[in-house]
């Protein structure tokens, strides 16, 4: 009886051990998940959160489409711009794609030469990067604007099905809320960037320690995903 006993008490103090370990090792103010800092960890966890949203939007968005008896409003047709005379389908949602995966690239190098430390190139990659953004979010106010003038809304649009309104609109604008948000910090990160925050360890909001360009990849994690959101987006949405 009394080895049974010594042997539960060594059992529950190396379990007791164990989980002091684990807490340990998650509520350190450093590094979570051994050599992945909180603030890309975090991101990752929001991307992760966000992904589950943005598939909730699209599954209901092609549930409406399927489950409708109303005739689906041609996408081609919609999104038409007419050019000197000459009607060309999807050449705005064409143009808007290619800017978006653009800025991509243009992060991707910024990132680059962030842990390269040239402060300059970093930065002026992350404006064009922004730049490029606002764009894209500037064009998508002038299809918001075409369609509300041809008589879309999120009840009724005057093609068809009811709902196509309210999914473009409820798509579009959620996706288009987030490129604003991304070119807002893209603009942050880069003025710190510009004036060496990262380098002379100037203490401030998303200034990490000397020498760390973090920020800047975190940033780009966040603009890749709303890259690759609109890349399902355009397929889904606009192609189908």
């Amino acid at each position: 009886m009394a080895e049974q006993a010594a042997t539960d008490l060594r059992t529950t103090y190396t379990e007791t051990s164990g989980l002091r370990s684990i807490a340990s090792d998650f509520s350190s103010d450093r590094q979570a998940f051994r050599n992945v800092s909180w603030g890309k960890a975090m991101m990752w966890i929001f991307l992760l959160s966000d992904t589950f949203v943005f598939s909730c939007f699209l599954i209901s968005y092609m549930t409406a489409r399927m489950s409708t008896t109303v005739a689906w409003p041609n996408t081609s047709e919609v999104f038409a711009l007419t050019i000197g005379g000459t009607s060309l389908p999807l050449i705005l949602i064409a143009i808007m794609t290619f800017v978006l995966i653009s800025s991509s690239g243009t992060m991707a190098m910024a990132v680059n030469f962030g842990y390269r430390r040239d402060r300059r190139k970093t930065a002026i990659l992350m404006l064009l990067t922004a730049l490029l953004g606002a764009t894209f979010v500037g064009m998508q106010a002038f299809e918001w604007t075409k369609l509300i003038h041809e008589g879309v809304r999120p009840w009724a649009n005057p093609w068809g099905a009811a709902q196509f309104g309210s999914s473009f609109f409820m798509i579009t604008g959620f996706h288009g809320t987030h490129v604003s948000i991304g070119v807002i910090f893209l603009l942050v990160i880069a003025r710190k960037v510009w004036r060496g925050d990262f380098d002379h360890e100037r203490r401030g909001f998303f200034t990490s320690r000397k020498g760390r360009y973090e920020s800047v990849e975190i940033m780009g994690l966040y603009w890749h995903f709303v890259d690759l959101v609109w890349v399902f987006i355009f397929a889904f949405f606009y192609l189908w």
